[in-house]
């Protein structure tokens, strides 16, 4: 047996979490019962239409992420639920959603092609959830999404129940990165990543109170921004506070040294009332906190995770709209 957790060893180095969301075009999230295989689209439940797609967007390397979703009621519905979640352009609050519920998941496939090619089937359905948030229960894949991941889904349902948050929906899911970060989870449609979660930090991500610095151990970042870009982000939050999670956003890379160890990377911010900043940093390589271990449990060799540190944010535009009340 396995006894190397990689959770526990990157929580025992102190490894900073931020810069580790993925950047994706578009999610597609399919309710599929458990268990399911390490490569999760050759699960039993899966069929072959939807295993036959999942490996030609692979091949094509398109920016579209497959993940199987379940609840405690994944078993005993009749539907098969299907969520679409598409990148805004430009400057925005993350992800568009549309949602399915098909008599049979055998239909998903078909759903998914047209919606790939920009054609919205018209049995799309309406609902009054905002935020789907999943949270990494695949421990066939690695052992601590298992350890981790599975626990804190209960502990978070019950969580989301006590609250009263009928607009929040909670997922197990398959995998989607960062086991070392376990219990990890997406914010959608925000598209937020986190880990090293625990009950105190998840209320807070929930209601979007309490003291904002905390989400400095959690927060693995934004995942419309690219990965590097997401650390300026989280500097930008922390002094902003939770107003923060109002604001529309886009972010890029303006120049890069040849050995990576230099980005210049902007952030330019909408604020609800109309007001535009746009923000410039240097980033430089953080050596101190730059780590070569394992990326998962079952890793047989080290990977190298480039850190980076924000060595200084200028102001290049600030178009100010003053806000009604």
């Amino acid at each position: 047996m396995n006894t190397f957790f990689c959770s526990d060893h990157a929580r025992e180095i102190g490894e900073d979490i931020i810069s580790s969301a993925t950047n994706y075009q578009t999610y597609i999230l399919v309710e599929c019962p458990q268990p399911w295989a390490y490569d999760a689209f050759q699960s039993k439940w899966v069929p072959n239409n939807l295993q036959l797609l999942v490996e030609e967007v692979r091949r094509a390397k398109l920016p579209v992420r497959f993940l199987l979703i379940a609840n405690n009621y994944s078993h005993k519905v009749d539907y098969t639920t299907l969520l679409i979640y598409q990148k805004q352009e430009g400057l925005s609050h993350g992800y568009q959603k549309y949602e399915f519920k098909l008599p049979h998941i055998e239909q998903v496939a078909g759903v998914v092609k047209k919606c790939l090619w920009g054609k919205i089937p018209d049995h799309e359905i309406e609902t009054n959830i905002t935020r789907d948030i999943l949270v990494c229960t695949h421990g066939s894949h690695d052992q601590c999404c298992a350890r981790y991941g599975s626990p804190f889904y209960f502990q978070a349902s019950a969580m989301i129940t006590d609250l009263e948050l009928d607009n929040v929906r909670i997922w197990k899911s398959s995998h989607f990165g960062g086991h070392r970060f376990a219990p990890t989870a997406i914010d959608l449609p925000d598209g937020r990543y986190y880990g090293v979660l625990n009950q105190e930090s998840f209320r807070s991500i929930l209601t979007r109170t309490g003291d904002i610095q905390y989400l400095r151990k959690v927060y693995r970042g934004w995942g419309i921004l690219p990965t590097a870009v997401q650390i300026l982000e989280r500097e930008l939050m922390l002094r902003h506070g939770w107003n923060w999670f109002n604001y529309k956003v886009a972010g890029k890379i303006i120049q890069q040294s040849l050995d990576n160890n230099t980005i210049l990377a902007e952030l330019s911010v909408e604020q609800p009332c109309g007001s535009l900043s746009i923000y410039q940093a240097k980033l430089v390589k953080d050596q101190t906190k730059t780590l070569e271990i394992k990326g998962s449990c079952n890793a047989k060799d080290n990977s190298v995770f480039v850190k980076y540190a924000v060595e200084s944010i200028g102001l290049v535009c600030n178009k100010v709209v003053t806000c009604s009340n």
